[in-house]
């Protein structure tokens, strides 16, 4: 049995087992973290750029944009997929170095909508698709996120399988929609290593592929059923030929949606622990960032991989440097939007600051990575004292994660600039409420 034979046949019981109220409860969060992701993705220049290149596609169709236009499934989920990654505050599995909501609920949304499904279907498409996903991406490990985003390849499997849910596919055919996945999945870690508007576009596209792959496969289109395997399979071309023997082993017992990380700043994860560990050291030794003379960062190899622009001359770039992200947060006390405006980001005081950092790979941490995220931080003061914090994981992971409340706060701290204070309490209402909904009509705000 192939890898995705066996994906497929944990599809086919998965559609007759109910979930707990745990899983489905974290299905919620997932998705009340998704839309806190999506309005201000809309915002971003590259989203807008999207709809405008996509007006003809807008307007008509089974689908429903998150504020209101009518488009087909496919448009939505290229859409959404895209602007729930724009904005870089959308959740992640940290072991498969991968944010699996934007283009997993995109899909599902634009399916469930399409079918006029229940919102309890709709959470389960979700599951099925993170529970599959992360796994794949487990699996192509470290060596394929060297190369590839993994959000834009694996992605595309996590919109596959809740697509293929929603779809209700037996097994043969959801083996088929992932098979079909896997040759369409893509996303180069070079086209963020510079100013670029391609990244959240991957994330949009794995949306859109995976749901044309379950679409492809519900009418009866075959794929290489060994695809993940195979001599020149995506193991062996976008990995180290890695074993998938054991990629479905824990599927139905474990759920990995229950272990996700939300994001507690904007901007590039693999800064957090570093921004956590900088603001818990400056508390402890209650100084002004014009009062550290000299910051040290120790970290994992990514993280200054990604998180690179030492001097960063526009927001995006703003976004992946480890340094200005520290010292944003040490000069105005958090990593909101607000970081991003042309005020902040030629503020004399973080600039200033950001010259006066060093930043490294500590190798004990790299070696942790990807299953720990941490930093290790050491502060000089303009009085002469020196303190050293160690950062083990970033607020917001399973370790220390965001609560019910935090995560519905981050909802409306982002969706209301967008669509107004009372319809984001309204939005969040209506998720929590979710399992029990007939149809989704009340996740589309009326403008």
């Amino acid at each position: 049995m192939t890898t995705t034979q066996a994906f497929g046949q944990y599809a086919d019981t998965f559609a007759r087992t109910p979930l707990s109220d745990e899983v489905l409860h974290h299905a919620k969060r997932a998705v009340v973290d998704w839309y806190a992701s999506l309005f201000p993705g809309f915002n971003t220049v590259p989203v807008q750029r999207l709809m405008t290149v996509l007006a003809d596609e807008i307007g008509q169709g089974s689908a429903k944009l998150a504020m209101g236009q009518a488009a087909s499934p496919r448009t939505a989920a290229l859409i959404h997929g895209a602007a729930a990654h724009a904005a870089e505050v959308d959740d992640s599995f940290r072991d498969a170095m991968y944010h699996p909501g934007a283009a997993t609920i995109a899909a599902a949304l634009a399916s469930a909508q399409s079918a006029q499904a229940s919102g309890l279907d709709f959470l389960r498409g979700i599951v099925l698709g993170y529970e599959i996903s992360t796994r794949i991406g487990v699996t192509l490990g470290r060596p394929h996120y060297r190369f590839w985003h993994s959000t834009g390849t694996v992605g595309t499997f996590g919109a596959a399988a809740s697509a293929g849910g929603l779809m209700k596919l037996d097994g043969d055919a959801f083996a088929h929609a992932l098979a079909t996945a896997a040759t369409f999945a893509a996303g180069l870690q070079q086209a963020f290593r510079m100013d670029s508007m391609s990244k959240p576009l991957h994330a949009g596209r794995a949306a859109e592929g995976g749901l044309l792959a379950a679409m492809a496969a519900r009418h009866g289109m075959t794929g290489s059923l060994d695809v993940l395997e195979g001599d020149a399979g995506m193991g062996q071309a976008m990995s180290s030929g890695p074993d998938w023997s054991d990629t479905h082993a824990t599927l139905g017992e474990v759920f990995n949606i229950c272990r996700l990380t939300f994001k507690n700043h904007i901007g590039c994860g693999h800064t957090f622990a570093a921004v956590d560990g900088a603001l818990a050291l400056q508390q402890q030794l209650g100084v002004k960032a014009e009062d550290i003379v000299g910051l040290d960062i120790g970290t994992y190899r990514p993280a200054l991989d990604i998180a690179c622009y030492d001097t960063p001359a526009t927001d995006n770039e703003a976004r992946f440097s480890l340094r200005y992200m520290v010292a944003c947060a040490l000069n105005h006390g958090s990593v909101r939007l607000s970081a991003y405006t042309p005020e902040r980001l030629a503020d004399p005081v973080t600039r200033g600051l950001m010259a006066r950092m060093q930043v490294s790979v500590d190798p004990a941490i790299d070696a942790a990575f990807p299953g720990r995220r941490a930093a290790r931080v050491v502060m000089r003061t303009a009085d002469g004292r020196v303190g050293e914090f160690f950062q083990p994981d970033r607020r917001g992971d399973p370790e220390l994660p965001l609560s019910d409340a935090d995560l519905g706060d981050k909802l409306c701290e982002l969706a209301a600039p967008v669509i107004g204070e009372a319809k984001a309490k309204a939005l969040l209402e209506r998720i929590w409420e979710l399992e029990s909904a007939s149809d989704l009509r009340g996740l589309t705000i009326a403008m």
